[in-house]
């Protein structure tokens, strides 16, 4: 019984670990294509130069 637990239980962290890996490389996706777009839209300050995007 207690074997039988035990592979349920690794077969359950392996299964939430997968699922929790691949929202992550969504996550990461998502970050990177804002990145990305940030670059495109920045605005133009009054000296005709680009500014950062970001505030920080």
């Amino acid at each position: 019984m207690v074997p039988l637990l035990l592979v349920l239980l690794l077969a359950l962290i392996l299964f939430g670990a997968g699922f929790a890996l691949k929202v992550l490389w969504w996550v990461a996706v998502i970050v990177l294509v804002v990145w990305l777009l940030g670059f495109v839209v920045r605005s133009v300050d009054s000296g005709g130069r680009k500014g950062r995007w970001y505030r920080w």
